[in-house]
């Protein structure tokens, strides 16, 4: 037999494994699983950026709100001494007044307190009673000519006003129900002259019985000008002299703020630049020479409710 008469075989090839194949699902859904994976973190990654930036952008936003608020240093120093003496000071200072009176028996200091723009003052009776000329001294030095608008003895107050005056800064009347025992306040005045001066201490009591004089008297007045402050009355006993017989009592605030002569007509104020009393009577004991031993932290105030149930009276030339 020929080499090409044996019959072609065929090349041989071993049969496949012996094994289930894959399911052709499970690749699809290995490669779906993959996928969300890399979407997810590029969608991650694209959030961290958006994110960032937005933050970036809220805290430069920030930054120039902050910086233009730093700006404005009027603003900040009201906000840093929000609740202080000095604070006070400075948003009260501008509307007390430091008032001269003259009669013609002399000259006598008091203070007030500016209630209007143009120029009305509220002051106690007993600094401004018999005078013939009224000045008026601004916290700025500027001078005014007053004349007095209304006057009420019973209650120790007066409404004087500045000739020519606008533009003045006025003062808040607080609410004296709302003031109690221990509450911080500062006093502002013109004791001896000193135009501004600033005290503090704490309200001693309430409703004290304070009696003063009703009307003006040479010798009185004399007295307070050699520094021995305006005769009152309080708890039976008589202080700095003699009241007379033309009196009237009214219920104080007492505070132990330092109040000299002078500050009869100033401002009793609470932490938050509210007026809450005018100051009105000061103890100051006489040492054996006849001079002031100065405040020893006994002084009274009319309540600012007083004064503003009154200023319409005054305002119409009350004289009772």
């Amino acid at each position: 037999m020929t080499e090409s008469e044996y019959p072609q075989q065929q090349p041989y090839y071993p049969p496949p494994p012996a094994y289930a194949p894959a399911p052709p699902a499970q690749p699809g859904r290995r490669r779906r699983a993959r996928r969300p994976v890399g979407l997810l973190a590029a969608v991650a990654i694209a959030a961290a950026a958006v994110g960032g930036g937005t933050a970036a952008a809220v805290q430069e936003l920030a930054g120039r709100q902050d910086a233009g608020g730093t700006g404005i240093s009027g603003t900040n120093v009201a906000q840093s001494s929000n609740g202080t003496v000095a604070g006070v000071a400075q948003a009260v200072g501008p509307s007390i007044v430091e008032i001269n009176a003259t009669s013609g028996s002399g000259q006598s200091t008091g203070s007030g307190v500016v209630i209007t723009s143009d120029g009305e003052i509220i002051t106690n009776n007993h600094v401004i009673a018999g005078a013939s000329s009224v000045k008026v001294r601004l916290s700025d030095g500027r001078t005014y000519d007053a004349e007095v608008v209304g006057t009420d003895p019973g209650k120790d107050l007066a409404l004087i006003k500045l000739k020519g005056a606008s533009g003045l800064k006025a003062a808040t009347l607080g609410d004296s129900d709302d003031v109690n025992v221990g509450d911080e306040v500062v006093a502002i005045g013109s004791p001896e002259g000193l135009t501004g001066t600033v005290t503090s201490g704490i309200v001693s009591a309430l409703d004290r019985d304070v009696t003063v004089a009703k009307e003006q008297d040479p010798g009185r007045q004399q007295q307070q000008q050699q520094g021995g402050g305006w005769p009152f009355e309080f708890d039976g006993q008589e202080f700095n002299g003699d009241t007379g017989s033309s009196k009237t009592t009214y219920q104080a605030i007492q505070t132990d703020a330092s109040l000299n002569p002078g500050n009869s007509g100033g401002a009793l104020i609470n932490m938050n630049g509210e007026i809450i009393g005018i100051n009105s009577a000061m103890y100051s004991p006489s040492s054996a020479g006849g001079s002031t031993a100065g405040s020893v932290g006994l002084g009274f105030a009319i309540p600012v409710n007083t004064v503003k149930a009154d200023l319409d009276a005054l305002r119409g030339g009350s004289n009772t």
